[in-house]
């Protein structure tokens, strides 16, 4: 939310765009909800106009579709007996889906419609007796252990649970657990050439960060619970490598759901899980229990044709964020791409009478290919960071008046902002890869961030190239009136 205020436009002179596709997509279907509400208690006359709007708006949610639908291309001769099988056992619990699960190129195992389904229609639904929730801990033997630890999460319990259960015999979710890769390849299994190729960008430090914190979480439980319960936590199961994959199994495939008694619990939902993540989701209310069902339903926001990847949104999540936790760099322009500047928070815009001149005391930017507005005191940059620059230079109010003063701070700011980016750019260094085809998944992925972060910072300096043009023409407006004048 604070990048969305920070980014908009909204000033009188730039036309209203929504601000993602995510987005526009959950308004529609605001308006379609209200509409159906509406209708069971309306009067003929109101009905008519309701239907009316509902039609249009459908209409709109359909042109939205259009508009962002993904080509699906089907890896043939992959496997999916394991997937089968769950889906099978899934059935045979209580499930109930219009999927299929597929290999995709790209996103590896995708879930792909089996019809055409139409806005509204339950993709999946799953009963609240398989999906794996902190109620599986308090009923294990390892429960009465856990819960006289200070401080220890009902999402550590998860993981730690998981850590066993995974190599159960006789597990309830053996076939769930049978489906999971041993390998997530997520930012936390990047090896030192990953790492190496990240320098200068922010991905390196938040993926330094989270193992580090990882690390020190580990460092608390093992070997002390190992050593005092050898039993219930075999030392075998609780490596340092095990609890990694437990992490990222949690971190990549938890969803937070809300059950019936109004408790949010994180927990892991079998099959919906190969639903991949898309800035464009056909889904994106599933996150509550239905208490007349018990169960967890999985409704379209748009419609998803026949042998077309079916999709749902993790969240407003940076590139940054899915490639740490969730092992991949989304398709399309993402709006939360930005990068954070290092602008002292002392120095915060105050009035000569004390009084801030501006809310924001952090400031970002992010690609200017996403902005409308590239004229004069804009340049398709955010207006919070260049309104915080001027009031650098000059304390006084700053009118967007066109005269010589204004542009002449106007340019200071300009050169000030291709300084910084100037530096960025350098720091971020070029890539490196051959051809590919001998690169390792880690450093591809690094490398595809750095070319996504090199392009944001690009797109700054052009901004600055554009932008000094338009002040240089305008001042020379300036002094040409000046001269000529009486």
């Amino acid at each position: 939310m604070q990048a969305e205020l920070y980014f908009d436009e909204v000033d009188g002179l730039t036309p209203v765009k929504y601000y993602s596709p995510r987005n526009e997509l959950e308004a529609l279907n605001s308006i379609l909800s209200v509409i159906d509400t509406s209708l069971s208690s309306s009067t003929d006359m109101e009905m008519d106009i309701l239907q009316d709007l509902r039609e249009a708006t459908v209409d709109k949610i359909l042109d939205f579709g259009d508009k962002c639908k993904e080509e699906t291309k089907i890896v043939e001769n992959c496997s999916c007996d394991r997937e089968k099988c769950l889906l099978q056992w899934g059935e045979n619990s209580g499930v109930r889906t219009k999927l299929q699960i597929t290999y995709v190129e790209r996103a590896g195992r995708g879930a792909i419609a089996m019809e055409d389904l139409k806005v509204g229609d339950i993709a999946l639904e799953v009963p609240v007796s398989i999906i794996i929730s902190e109620d599986l801990v308090h009923k294990s033997d390892m429960f009465h252990i856990l819960e006289k630890m200070d401080g220890i999460s009902s999402e550590t319990m998860l993981l730690l649970w998981s850590m066993r259960e995974k190599h159960s015999r006789n597990s309830k979710f053996k076939i769930y657990f049978d489906t999971l890769p041993e390998v997530f390849n997520t930012g936390l299994s990047f090896g030192i050439d990953a790492i190496m190729a990240l320098d200068g960008t922010l991905l390196l430090e938040e993926i330094v960060q989270a193992k580090e914190h990882l690390r020190f979480q580990y460092d608390l439980l093992f070997p002390a619970l190992c050593d005092d319960h050898p039993v219930i936590f075999p030392p075998e199961l609780y490596t340092w490598e095990q609890f990694l994959w437990a992490c990222e199994l949690w971190y990549s495939n938890g969803m937070k759901i809300m059950f019936a008694d109004g408790k949010l619990r994180t927990c892991l939902i079998p099959i919906a899980g190969f639903l991949n993540h898309s800035l464009y989701p056909h889904i994106m209310h599933y996150g509550k229990v239905d208490s007349a069902t018990n169960s967890l339903k999985f409704p379209l926001s748009r419609p998803c044709s026949v042998g077309e990847q079916c999709y749902l949104s993790y969240g407003n999540f940076s590139s940054s964020h899915l490639i740490t936790f969730y092992g991949f760099l989304p398709q399309g322009d993402n709006p939360y791409d930005i990068i954070p500047l290092d602008i002292d928070a002392a120095q915060a815009d105050f009035s000569e009478e004390g009084c801030p001149m501006s809310s924001w005391t952090t400031h970002m930017v992010r690609g200017t290919w996403l902005s409308k507005n590239h004229e004069i005191f804009y340049y398709g940059l955010p207006a919070p960071l260049l309104d915080h620059l001027r009031r650098a230079r000059s304390p006084m109010p700053h009118d967007k008046t066109l005269t010589q003063a204004n542009f002449e701070i106007e340019m200071e700011v300009l050169q000030d902002l291709c300084s910084t980016f100037e530096d960025m750019m350098e720091s971020i260094g070029n890539t490196e890869l051959d051809d590919g085809k001998n690169t390792s998944w880690d450093v591809k992925l690094a490398e595809e961030f750095k070319d996504l972060q090199r392009r944001i910072v690009s797109s700054i300096i052009t901004s600055y190239h554009s932008g000094c043009k338009l002040v240089k023409n305008e001042l020379h407006k300036c002094t040409t009136d000046e001269s000529q004048s009486p």
